[in-house]
């Protein structure tokens, strides 16, 4: 197949890129550049920004795009209008962030959106949907919606999952969050793109929720695989949901996968139902290979590297501390 891929040289569109490669099939990207590509001499590698022109691809034929970086609706239906008469298949990356709320485990992909029309804050989720609907009415019945969880793994630039491995691999007592049986939910992003692949090649069209493992994990038992791959150097202080507010520790992002009990908003984000996704064929690498893979890409980057996520040295001893008088 001959396939286009708007983005394709960051983290997940990246890894499309290789599980496309290395399935066979002819791979085209297009962006701005901006970032160092691939080595892969076989990629056609187009630059521009999408923002402005697309007509350098009007003329051009492949069997689907896919659309990793899109988040501006009116872009994204430009995007699709152009490509209309250009590919069979639009697959647009979305996000679980495009639901209204989670106030129950097991949500699946008839739970409620969020929109803009309604009033709902434009932000990140409420622009994926509006990206959604304008591929939809562009494509029909020939568009592909994923909407991915917490996305992780090597070159990821975030950090929400990075910091876990790498933090438990340096030893050590540290900061455990809230409940140790609370589910947590992610996605190796090598296991997306390879499944995203496949649903072209098998014409599959729809909307699916995307995250996982397969089987239920609770953080206590994600901690114990980061623990059991980084060498058992690690030793759990578990801080209660109360202790961590009252020290004005951020949820997710300076605490990653940490949402606490009180918050019904958020309460079933890392529980969605992705049996539709499964039943088309996700599948799902072992935990500690992602842990592994992630750690070692990570030891590779420039040490001086500033994290985007993660608890601060200073304020995870000053936790410690109060936890130690405590007990």
């Amino acid at each position: 197949m001959k396939l286009l891929i708007l983005g394709g040289t960051v983290f997940l569109g990246r890894h499309i890129v290789t599980a496309a490669l290395e399935a066979g099939h002819t791979v085209t990207t297009f962006n701005r550049g901006t970032h160092a590509p691939q080595e892969q001499k076989t990629v056609e590698k187009l630059h521009g920004d999408r923002e402005k022109s697309l007509d350098e691809l009007a003329n051009r034929t492949w069997d689907a795009v896919i659309d990793t970086c899109g988040y501006d609706p009116d872009v994204v239906e430009k995007s699709a209008e152009t490509l209309k008469n250009c590919a069979n298949n639009y697959v647009f990356i979305s996000s679980i962030s495009a639901y209204k709320s989670f106030p129950t485990q097991g949500m699946d992909e008839s739970a409620t959106l969020k929109s803009i029309e309604d009033g709902d804050e434009i932000e990140y989720g409420s622009l994926k949907v509006a990206c959604e609907k304008s591929i939809e009415k562009v494509f029909g019945n020939r568009a592909t919606i994923i909407r991915p969880g917490l996305i992780v793994g090597p070159y990821d630039p975030t950090d929400r999952f990075t910091y876990w491995p790498w933090r438990v691999s340096k030893g050590g007592r540290l900061i455990a969050p809230g409940d140790p049986e609370r589910r947590v939910q992610f996605i190796d992003a090598r296991d997306l793109a390879e499944w995203t692949v496949r649903m072209i090649e098998n014409k599959t069209t729809g909307t699916f929720n995307a995250t996982g493992p397969e089987n239920q994990l609770s953080m206590r038992q994600f901690l114990n695989e980061c623990n059991a791959v980084g060498g058992n150097f690690a030793q759990f202080v578990w801080i209660s949901d109360d202790a961590l507010a009252e020290a004005k520790v951020d949820p997710w992002m300076e605490m990653p996968l940490w949402i606490p009990a009180a918050d019904e908003e958020h309460g079933g984000f890392l529980s969605m139902d992705c049996s539709k996704a499964q039943n088309a064929g996700l599948k799902y690498s072992a935990l500690a290979r992602t842990i592994k893979d992630t750690l070692i890409w990570s030891s590779k980057r420039d040490q001086s590297h500033k994290w985007k996520a993660g608890l601060a040295a200073e304020k995870e001893n000053q936790l410690l501390a109060a936890s130690a008088k405590q007990s």
